[in-house]
């Protein structure tokens, strides 16, 4: 996330790339999260070899990718780069999806809020080191030191499922499509369905245009961009924990619809941030409340995805969401193009209308007290 979102298109713009360019090889370089039900798809499929090499097989496309785009000088190799970057995302892909129905099949109900705040913590606490360390290696050495030291991290990464032993491994394949469409014949798998992708746009848009928004307007170099956007993550770690105990204790729908009404209204108060020091405020504060609502959305998508097939059900889920994300991330760059940085964080608020819509028709989930 700190390569994609922050030292990447930072290194466009100085690169001399414009942002609707580099909006759109990020849209690109997104695809593999919107396909993640092939990845889930074959997860599943081979289920009899465990989860964990799925983890290790991600883990390396992403380090493979990293050592790779070294070589390339995007401003006169963008294609080339783009691909490089895809193939790590597909990497993402197979890791994410992995830990994902892992995690649906040790994990109870009544657990699947603190299940996602740890998960969604891990992840931005990730987010909060990848963007302040690789922003200073990246301006005290160079971009490619950078993706040099994130392919390190990524080889270290695999290292953990490997310590650990896989004991609830399945050896009985199941008619993954036969349960699929049954799953997803139930209204409130459908009105999910819906909801998660309106969710997600505003978080692709903001979390592109942000750093865009503070190299372009304030002026600000990488390495400041890096540490304010580390803030982002941190109080996105505190939301995810939270949010997800929330979650476990009152109705999922009622926290949800807390934490989005609020998000709604911090995406339109960008508009006013004319200073580093505003920004970062408003950046922290928003992060804590898009670390909650993308926890809570996740928890109710885990309460109806069928075990049986947790990689392929749930993979479908959040790619959705991603579609979503990557809707706004590849807007982004004609949105600020036509509209300017204040259209843009105007509309990430305009958003969430439909999804609030689409909220009211959620119902309690049968077997959790959501």
């Amino acid at each position: 996330m700190s390569i994609a979102f922050v030292i990447i298109p930072v290194y466009f713009v100085e690169k001399g790339i414009s942002i609707e360019l580099t909006g759109l090889v990020i849209g690109i370089v997104g695809i593999p999260m919107t396909i993640k039900f092939i990845w889930g798809g074959i997860v599943d499929y081979f289920v009899r070899f465990g989860r964990k090499w799925f983890i290790v097989l991600g883990g390396a496309l992403l380090a493979l990718s990293m050592f790779g785009v070294i070589f390339i000088d995007p401003a006169n190799g963008l294609i080339l780069f783009t691909i490089l970057i895809f193939i790590g995302v597909c990497g993402t892909g197979f890791l994410d999806v992995s830990s994902d129905a892992w995690a649906i099949e040790i994990g109870s109900l009544k657990e699947r809020g603190k299940i996602n705040g740890s998960m969604f913590a891990g992840q931005y606490a990730g987010m909060a080191i990848g963007s302040s360390v690789l922003s200073l290696v990246a301006s005290n050495y160079s971009y490619n030191m950078s993706f040099i030291l994130a392919g390190i991290i990524y080889i270290i990464i695999i290292i953990f499922p490997l310590a650990i032993r896989e004991t609830n491994i399945v050896i009985k394949k199941h008619n993954i499509s036969k349960i699929l469409i049954g799953e997803f014949k139930k209204k409130q798998t459908q009105i999910r369905t819906i909801l998660t992708p309106l969710l997600w746009i505003n978080k692709g848009l903001i979390i592109l245009i942000i750093p865009l928004y503070m190299k372009v307007v304030l002026n600000l170099d990488i390495a400041q961009i890096g540490i304010i956007v580390a803030i982002f993550p941190i109080t996105s770690a505190v939301g995810s924990i939270i949010s997800g105990l929330v979650a476990d204790k009152i109705p999922r729908k009622i926290a949800l619809s807390i934490f989005v009404i609020f998000s709604t209204i911090l995406s339109a108060l960008f508009i006013f941030a004319n200073t580093w020091i505003i920004i970062a405020i408003i950046y922290g504060i928003y992060g804590f409340l898009q670390g909650g609502y993308i926890t809570i959305n996740c928890a109710m998508l885990m309460d109806i995805t069928n075990p049986k097939v947790g990689a392929s059900q749930y993979s479908i889920l959040t790619s959705l969401g991603n579609v979503g994300m990557l809707s706004g991330e590849t807007l982004s760059g004609r949105l600020i193009s036509v509209f300017g940085f204040t259209g843009a964080f105007l509309y990430s608020a305009w958003i969430f209308g439909p999804a609030i819509i689409v909220l009211n028709f959620v119902k309690k989930h049968k077997m959790n007290k959501s």
